[in-house]
């Protein structure tokens, strides 16, 4: 757990339920016991009308959650979740742009978390996949980030995680950084894996997982955790960031994405 003048913050895309779901679950389950985050935003999460796998970890963590419903391959959704050891006193879900013959049904989730003395506004999103739907990408951050900003005023700066499918110099990225023209006037935000680390890679799809690694696609940075920019005295203030999920469980690789943890001061 960490302390009351840091929050850890971890996103994680959890590969629905491809490849051996069933073994990769309590693997899954491990590794988010063991980061221990304050707030979990996760993607490619399952309900099949029965079960609700984020439902499921946040009863074994003992946390609160909120739920957004996307894609349903198969009859099973695909959604977003966010789960939080505190309370979560409301939240909301909005549908992102989809291209006629391109719609990934994808959504954003925002979840007020009543943390330690001041709200905060958390977003879990999930962009399209294909490397040519840059353009709807874009389109698609423009949603999210008025979604952000028709939720001000904001006491504590606004978190946004996600499997964003994009590089750090695509042009949706730099949308939400201010490297590019921005969609909302006075809103860009700080990527904790660059305000960190800026000259490491930060790979969250990697050859050196088995699952990603089968895809024969290139290593890349696609998942992110963002922040808005610091209050005075330095509340919100990324403090550290790293990658974890990247190892199998007692055999086993949880998911084909690596997962981010970053701690923003309190």
């Amino acid at each position: 757990m960490s302390d009351d003048k840091r929050l850890r913050v971890m996103s994680w895309n959890l590969w629905w339920r491809f490849g051996p779901w069933q073994e990769r679950a309590p693997a899954i389950a491990a590794t988010l016991a063991r980061e221990g985050a304050d707030i979990i935003c996760l993607q490619e999460v399952w309900d099949d009308g029965a079960r609700n796998f984020a439902a499921e970890l946040a009863g074994e963590l003992g946390y609160a959650h909120a739920w957004a419903p996307g894609a349903r391959p198969n009859g099973i959704h695909m959604g977003n979740a966010i789960l939080s050891r505190w309370p979560i006193a409301g939240h909301e879900t909005i549908a992102l742009y989809g291209q006629a013959g391109a719609d990934e049904m994808r959504v954003a989730l925002r979840a007020d978390i009543e943390g330690p003395g001041v709200r905060i506004p958390v977003f879990c999103t999930h962009l399209n996949y294909l490397p040519y739907h840059s353009h709807i990408r874009q389109r698609q951050v423009a949603g999210v980030l008025e979604f952000m900003q028709a939720s001000r005023p904001w006491k504590y700066p606004p978190i946004l995680c996600g499997d964003f499918n994009a590089e750090p110099m695509s042009d949706e990225i730099r949308m939400i950084t201010g490297l590019a023209a921005v969609p909302v006037e006075g809103l860009a935000l700080l990527d904790a894996w660059s305000y960190c680390h800026p000259e490491r890679p930060g790979f969250t799809w990697s050859r050196a997982n088995p699952h990603a690694g089968q895809s024969l696609e290139p290593e890349r940075r696609i998942d992110y955790i963002f922040a808005g920019y610091p209050r005075p005295g330095g509340k919100g203030q990324i403090l550290d960031c790293r990658i974890t999920g990247n190892a199998p469980v007692e055999g086993v690789w949880p998911s084909d994405h690596f997962a981010l943890v970053a701690e923003l001061r309190l």
